[in-house]
Order: structure tokens, then sequence, then C-alpha cells
């Protein structure tokens, strides 16, 4: 019995001792394969928008907080609102730890409102988390400070319209547009395919274009010169039902210029991709250990101080979630009802006509 004893607690001790072996080999293995890897990081859009800037910040920060601290490779793909990055990260990309994306918020909307080009399932990404939940930020509808409308009530009179810039269907310029039309009754003109925000500023300083729909801080990022010089003035915020206020404070969001309630659960939905507003995102099904790496590199980043003084140079603004509470953004656009959902796509396939 005592030999018993003896040799059961050796084999307790070894047990132990196996586990933490198993743990340190677990960890070892992740850093291993990124010390011979580097990580590629698509972006969906063309170069100098608030996506293309977020992107390639992370790409200065993210490899220091992953084992074995990978190179992070920028690579822009524009293309069809953000589904041609994505589509291809769903279905094509290795699912090995070495592809991540920034996307655009509004893609993966689409998925949920059944667009058929949609190739990919939103709920089974590999979501690492969003630089972003909007807290300080919202969705302006941007005019060239020459232009008469001085106000969004203007743009309801006669003879007062706007030429504003989209881009593909998916873009959540495009569909800001779209509200700002349908929804919100302005006179508004839009006129699609532009690729990203920068080729649209350089229509409405040629003045090919009046407008877009563009971040409070994608502008100041991206065009600080014309936002400084009051070049651009906004009209309409969007994005949450509270205005920003500070310079922004005399600016009224689109729910307080809805009365009807059908109207404002339509912008309720369509407002839902802010709350994950610069999402990040891998493909499904990886290595589960280089997932939680990936993701809690993610938020280490997110907090890390000169990330923050970085993203403070760039005007990223920077209230991050997690990867959990992105997909949990999602299920609440699934959740939606279908009335509400189908209403908003019979306006979406309208406008791409």
């Amino acid at each position: 019995m005592k030999h018993f004893k003896i040799a059961g607690g050796m084999l307790l001790a070894a047990s132990a001792l196996a586990l933490t072996h198993v743990a340190a080999l677990a960890q070892t293995s992740v850093e291993q394969f990124y010390k011979s890897k580097n990580i590629n990081l698509t972006i969906p859009t063309s170069p100098g928008g608030i996506n293309d800037i977020s992107g390639r910040l992370v790409s200065r920060h993210l490899g220091k907080f992953i084992p074995g601290n990978p190179q992070i490779i920028v690579q822009n793909v524009p293309g069809g609102g953000g589904l041609v990055a994505l589509n291809k990260l769903y279905n094509t990309s290795e699912r090995d730890g070495t592809q991540i994306a920034i996307i655009q918020r509004g893609t993966p909307q689409l998925a949920i409102q059944g667009e058929p080009n949609a190739k990919f399932d939103p709920m089974k990404l590999t979501w690492l988390g969003s630089l972003s939940s909007y807290a300080a930020d919202r969705y302006l509808l941007l005019v060239n400070s020459t232009h008469p409308a001085k106000t969004a009530a203007d743009l309801l009179k006669p003879g007062v319209r706007l030429k504003v810039g989209g881009d593909q269907p998916g873009s959540t310029n495009l569909s800001f547009a779209m509200m700002a039309k349908e929804v919100l009754g302005l006179n508004i003109d839009i006129v699609r395919g532009y690729p990203g925000a920068a080729p649209m500023f350089i229509a409405m300083q040629s003045g090919e274009l009046d407008s877009q729909v563009i971040g409070y801080n994608s502008v100041r990022a991206g065009q600080p010169h014309l936002w400084n010089t009051k070049a651009v003035r906004a009209l309409v915020q969007f994005g949450r039902e509270d205005r920003l206020g500070g310079e922004l404070a005399d600016v009224p969001t689109g729910q307080e210029l809805l009365t009807d309630p059908a109207k404002k659960a339509l912008l309720a939905f369509a407002e839902l991709p802010f709350q994950m507003a610069l999402p990040f995102v891998a493909p499904p099904s990886m290595p589960e250990d280089r997932t939680k790496a990936l993701k809690a590199a993610f938020m280490l980043m997110a907090k890390d101080q000169a990330f923050l003084a970085d993203a403070e140079k760039v005007n990223v603004e920077i209230s991050a979630i997690d990867g959990d509470a992105v997909l949990a953004v999602i299920g609440k656009m699934a959740a939606t009802p279908k009335d509400v959902i189908a209403k908003y796509t019979d306006l979406d396939n309208a406008n791409r006509k």
C-alpha cells in the first residue's frame, strides 16, 4: 500500500509536469509558427480612407503582441463594397492564422439581407475585435462649403439638390447616401462607383460631386486640410441617436429628423454596424491556439499606450470591443424583424439600378 501511494504520487506529479509541458508546447507552437511567417492584412478599400488608415495603424503595432512577433504585410483589395475581400478571406484564404482583414462595417449586413454575392456566413467568421464602437465618432453627410445648402432643411426645398458619391453595394457611404435620400427624403442624386473616400474627395474638389457620407474622424484623418479650413461642412450626423457635440453640436442626427416609427426602425437597422465601426476579422475554422493568440493580441494592442498615441496622431477614434462583442452586434442585425430587413433591402436594391 505504501508503494502504491508513492507510485500514485509520482504519477500525479508526472501528470502535472506533462500538462505543464503540453501547455508550454502549445504556446511555443504558436510562437514558433509566427516566427517563420508573415501575416497578410487585407484592406477592402483604396488607400486614403479610414479603413486604409486604420488597417495600416494596426499593421504597425499588432505583431508586437502576437507570440513570435510576425511582420504584418498590408494589401489593398478594393471592390464590391468590401465583398471581394471578405469573400476571398472566407472561401479561399489560408486558415492557418496568416490572413486577417479590416472590413467595411456594412459588409456583414449584406449576408443577413440575403445578398447573393455575399458568399460568407458572418456568424462563422473569426472576429478579432473592432477598434471603435463609435463612442466618439459619427457618420456625416458632408458637403462642399460652396454648396447652397447650409442645413439639412435646405435639401427639402425645391431646386436645391446634392450630388452625393457612393462606393459599391455594402459600403457604408452608399448605404447612408441611400438613407439620406429615401428615408430622410432629402433632395439627393447618388453617383455610384467610387472606390473609397479619397477618390470622392478628389471629385468633390473638381465639382464632379457635391458631397459624400463619411466618418467625422475619417475626414479629419484623411483630409485634415479640408476640414480645418472649413472647405467642407456637415449637414446630418448618423451612427447613434444622440449628437456627438463639440464642433458638431449644431448638426442634427438622422433620428432627430424622423417622426415615422417605421422609418426610425429602418435607420436603426442601418446604424447597427457603427457599434462595430472598424472590425478586424480572420477566416473561420482556424487552429484554436492561434485564434486565441490573435484575439488576445488585438485587445492588448488596443490598450497599449504607444498604439493609442499613434492612433491619436492619425485621428482614429479608439473605443475598442473584442471579437465576442462584434459577434453580438451581428446577432442583433440577424434578430431584426424580417419586415424591416426586407424594406431596407428593397431600398438598397432600388439604389443599385
